[in-house]
């Protein structure tokens, strides 16, 4: 995984609830056994006419060029449905490395985590305040401290991690990772059991 501490970029906003996960990443794209490649059909049915050619939906946000970055902020409810991790792939093979929500279903929280996208759960009004931006507004989201920034308002609001997530997501660790940084005390501590 990327090493992950603080982000400051545009962003895109989808201001939808209940978006689940077949709507994330449809199941007839879940075929693929590696994790590259999800992100061209992130909201799919949303995003393209049903042609079979990919004929980008001109309404679709994330067809407007005018719109782009690397945090997507999105209605409460975020990632509800079945608990396919591909999800959190097509997210971040499409190029964001956060979400924004005042609610995110447990299990994509946690695929999102496993898999390098911060899943960032803000008040329903300080949502709201994003939404108002302008399409040029910029968020900066900081990890170490927890904080996620309106640049534009100077508007802050602090949000919860885990602990030890959040330790791997600024070492840029996965479990094994974590693990494996951990080698000499786990040696220790076996030796001091013997």
């Amino acid at each position: 995984m990327q090493a992950f501490k603080e982000i400051q970029s545009t962003f895109v906003p989808l201001p939808m609830e209940n978006i689940d996960t077949d709507q994330i990443i449809p199941a007839r794209f879940l075929k693929a056994t590696t994790r590259e490649g999800f992100g061209k059909n992130l909201f799919r049915d949303w995003r393209y006419e049903n042609d079979n050619e990919a004929t980008p939906k001109t309404d679709f946000i994330l067809n407007n060029p005018l719109y782009k970055g690397s945090i997507l902020v999105a209605g409460k409810n975020f990632g509800c449905g079945s608990s396919r991790e591909h999800a959190a792939w097509a997210v971040l093979d499409a190029g964001f490395n956060a979400v924004v929500s005042s609610f995110f279903a447990d299990i994509f929280k946690n695929n999102a985590l496993n898999n390098g996208v911060l899943p960032v759960v803000v008040s329903d009004e300080f949502l709201d305040q994003i939404f108002q931006q302008p399409n040029t507004g910029t968020l900066t989201i900081n990890l170490e401290t927890q904080t996620i920034t309106i640049d534009a308002t100077g508007a802050s609001e602090s949000f919860e991690i885990n602990t030890y997530k959040k330790t791997c997501m600024i070492n840029g660790f996965d479990d094994i990772d974590f693990l494996l940084s951990n080698k000499e005390e786990i040696i220790a501590y076996e030796k001091m059991q013997m």
